[in-house]
């Protein structure tokens, strides 16, 4: 668990595995350790990079002011470090912005996008006031308990993960956290999803209501994506459904190098443990034709 000097701050980040590499972008207050269950089941056969973003968790404070900018910068100065030419990116919640930007900022280093529970844009009522909710806690270090209590619970699947999850949320700056909240309010790049050309896989929980619209603005704006719907999940796919999630990452990756070695593109077969919203969804989804075999012979 390396702590190194990348772009100017200390970033503490994990690399765990051989294969193809698969960066993890972890959302506001919460750390790298949101993607425990990734970094074990998928790395027999990925590359599992995870980090914590500046400010969070081990990495040491950021001396100027938290952007997404500034992350996507310090994704590629550590893919750089690493010597990673090329890599899937997979964006948590908030997180999935700041892969969307990556993705935008540098096509030519990612092969491919996990959205989990994401979104292009803050634009509803409902989640404009949460993130509100979190800037205003977040300016002060008696608030922000409350706040991490809450987030950490959330998005804990036992006692042993939110005992792990807070440990590393207590280690973050107050000052960059409320920057990251805050810098998420006005960020959008709905205008631009047209010009992501790599394959995109789109993870929601169904019962994640109030997530619905951003899933459909990136169904609308996207040319190339994959949609899996999680039949009994709301928003907290990396922990609650994680061997789920991760079996349709490993499958999809597998598809995607397939058609890149064979020159051609695939659809998803879905498994049993996922669904569509309803079968009207099969015709609205951007499947492509593939000659590929199935996944249970890749």
């Amino acid at each position: 668990m390396p702590l190194e000097n990348i772009n100017g701050a200390v970033m503490h980040y994990r690399v765990q595995g051989e294969g193809i590499p698969i960066l993890f972008i972890h959302p506001p207050l919460l750390t790298s350790a949101n993607f425990r269950y990734q970094q074990v089941q998928l790395s027999n056969e990925f590359q599992v990079i995870t980090f914590d973003i500046r400010g969070h968790g081990q990495s040491g404070r950021s001396n100027v002011p938290i952007t997404y900018e500034l992350i996507v910068e310090d994704m590629k100065q550590l893919m750089d470090r690493l010597k990673i030419k090329q890599a899937y990116i997979c964006g948590y919640s908030t997180g999935g912005s700041i892969a969307l930007e990556a993705m935008l900022t540098h096509p030519e280093r990612f092969m491919g996008g996990i959205m989990v529970s994401a979104m292009s844009e803050v634009s509803d009522f409902v989640l404009k006031n949460r993130i509100r909710i979190a800037v205003g806690l977040s300016r002060w270090k008696a608030a922000i308990r409350l706040l991490m209590l809450g987030i950490t619970w959330g998005n804990s699947d036992g006692v042993k993960t939110f005992r792990n999850l807070l440990r590393d949320s207590k280690r973050g700056n107050v000052a960059n956290i409320n920057q990251y909240y805050k810098y998420s309010l006005g960020y959008s790049c709905t205008k631009n999803l047209s010009l992501i050309k790599a394959p995109v896989l789109l993870l929601y929980g169904k019962k994640d209501w109030s997530f619905k619209r951003y899933r459909k603005k990136l169904q609308e704006g996207l040319t190339r994506y994959d949609l899996m719907i999680f039949e009994d999940e709301k928003h907290q796919l990396p922990t609650k459904a994680a061997d789920e999630m991760n079996e349709i990452i490993r499958r999809w990756i597998r598809v995607h190098q397939y058609n890149i070695n064979h020159k051609g593109t695939a659809p998803i077969v879905t498994p049993k443990a996922f669904m569509f919203e309803d079968q009207s969804q099969l015709e609205t989804t951007k499947f492509t034709e593939s000659h590929s075999p199935p996944f249970g012979r890749l």
